[in-house]
């Protein structure tokens, strides 16, 4: 098990083993490979944090329960209570850690100072660019992905490795491939191999509906003979495996990895393609963060004194608070009532309601969206010219069919983030985020125990009619009571009066807006109320 328990703190990162996690009471989740996860099933039933990408994964596949996962945004800072009185509280920050969907590497700040865990990593120099580490932060604990830290073991870059094994199929134009993979990782790879052979990669039903959520090219299947390029799980690439796959069709087999594998069939290749980092981008990451310690992940493979040159003096043992010691020690190691409640009130972000873009901003992300999307359709052959894989969550124009003006006129795009819904004009952008953090349901694109700003009225299934402008309402706005005013509304006011449906009451209280769409609200609010008693007559 590839797992820490943090001394000094309740901390614990991949370790799942109550009986051996003495004080830990806060358990975090790098990724979800089956060395990270070991002792982790149904039956957990504590606080569990993790990327939104593993919250779902842990949920669909490992079957934890989704009120005890805690999905925490990725590159976003998050305070949490340390103790049940709310007297000490510990910030942790997120980093892509740029080795399979979802993983992470955590940076913890609290009373024992500041600790980085990388997980399982491949360094990339825009790591060092993460505003949680280029502010010169002093990291006095650095937990370290040592799976390749050997200066006898010299491994290419991802690019390098994709390159050799470009070459490698090319001198074998009429072979299937086999690419043997653990089941989850290197779903870009396979996307580069489709584009570049201009063939369908062949996949099992579970990784297909992963790659679905990660948004790649629409290059991939389920249908064995529908190409060329076949992903399989690295333990059947074997001797009697390449037997029978050459017996129905020419086969070579390549394994993406850095492991020292032998090989049992003179068609199956190994590549230096490594999800982890070489020992020199180990060596430049350390250099540049300066340490107070390293400590390895991978016990079996000690970093012995690699590191010694790039060190920082060390801190001293931290003071364990009397809050903390006590939260630490309690006999009880589930959560209590009140602990609950304090890490909710902890996590809940302040209500933004809407925020306005200016045109200019709007046009130049639009535009950039269209290019990225139509140079990664270029690349696609004549039969593999399909729309790509959609977000779980889809917008209609339709939902606002009589408020909408004619320069709304046309499909409404939607924000690539789960939690945010972007409605765009020509004018302004309007993005409708999410109130609350809890576990988001990738499969139907909603949160569990969340109520949106906007609610459907009239069907108790939640369907909207079209064609009806009062089916969505705001719960909170004003214009829930006034339904018959609303076809009144001149044209001028049309779009005013989405922006102000769209607006949360309490953004109004906060005092966020600015003073001249207040007075705009004001008089919006006048009219309604004159037309109201002009029906009222």
């Amino acid at each position: 098990m590839n797992g820490a328990l943090i001394p000094h703190t309740p901390i614990a990162v991949d370790f799942w083993s109550l009986r051996r996690a003495g004080s830990a009471r806060l358990f975090f989740l790098s990724h979800m490979h089956s060395d990270h996860t070991v002792g982790l099933s149904s039956t957990w039933a504590r606080p569990l944090y993790c990327s939104p990408i593993t919250a779902y994964l842990v949920h669909r596949h490992l079957q934890v329960p989704k009120e005890w996962i805690r999905a925490l945004e990725v590159g976003e800072s998050h305070v949490l209570p340390l103790d049940e009185i709310g007297r000490e509280t510990m910030t942790v920050t997120l980093i892509d850690a740029n080795h399979c969907p979802g993983s992470v590497m955590f940076l913890f700040e609290g009373y024992f100072g500041t600790i980085l865990y990388t997980g399982d990593f491949r360094y990339t120099p825009s790591m060092l660019k993460e505003p949680a580490l280029k502010l010169g932060k002093q990291i006095h604990t650095l937990y370290l992905d040592n799976t390749n830290c050997n200066p006898a073991w010299v491994l290419p870059s991802r690019q390098e490795a994709a390159r050799q094994i470009v070459e490698l199929i090319r001198k074998h134009p009429q072979h299937n491939i086999k690419i043997g993979l653990y089941s989850l990782g290197k779903e870009s790879l396979l996307e580069q191999l489709a584009l570049e052979f201009q063939t369908w990669v062949v996949l099992s039903p579970r990784r297909l509906e992963l790659v679905q959520l990660l948004g790649l090219a629409d290059v991939f299947t389920v249908e064995e003979k529908a190409g060329r390029i076949h992903a399989v799980d690295h333990m059947e690439v074997c001797h009697s495996a390449m037997l029978h796959w050459n017996q129905t069709h020419p086969t070579i087999a390549i394994l993406p990895t850095s492991r020292k594998i032998r090989r049992s069939h003179p068609d199956i290749h190994v590549i230096p393609y490594s999800d982890h980092s070489s020992y020199s981008e180990l060596r430049t990451f350390v250099a540049a963060l300066k340490p107070g310690r390293v400590v390895p992940i991978v016990s079996r493979q000690p970093c012995r004194d690699y590191f010694q040159d790039s060190l920082s003096p060390r801190l001293s043992v931290p003071l364990i608070p009397d809050s903390v010691q006590q939260y630490m020690n309690s006999s009880s190691r589930k959560p209590s009532f009140l602990w609950l409640l304090l890490e909710r009130r902890l996590r809940r972000p302040r209500t933004q309601g809407v925020v306005f873009n200016s045109s200019q901003e709007t046009a130049d992300q639009s535009q950039a969206d269209r290019d990225s999307k139509k140079a990664k359709n270029e690349n696609l052959p004549g039969d593999l010219e399909k729309q790509a894989s959609h977000h779980p969550l889809q917008i209609k124009k339709q939902l606002f069919p009589d408020l909408c003006s004619k320069e709304w006129d046309g499909a409404v795009p939607i924000s690539e983030s789960p939690k945010m819904v972007t409605v765009r004009t020509a004018s302004l952008s309007v993005h409708l985020e999410s109130t609350d953090e809890d576990f988001l349901s990738l499969e139907t694109g909603e949160e569990s125990g969340v109520v949106p700003h906007l609610v459907p009225r009239g069907n108790h299934d939640g369907s909207a009619a079209t064609g009806n402008q009062n089916t969505w309402l705001g719960r909170e706005s004003p214009l829930s009571h006034s339904s018959k005013a609303a076809p009144l509304l001149a044209p001028e006011f049309r779009g005013l009066a989405l922006k102000y449906l769209l607006t949360p009451v309490n953004f109004f209280q906060a005092r966020f807006s600015s003073r001249d769409f207040d007075q705009q609200v004001e008089k919006y609010r006048k009219l309604l109320l004159r037309c109201r008693e002009e029906n009222a007559e």
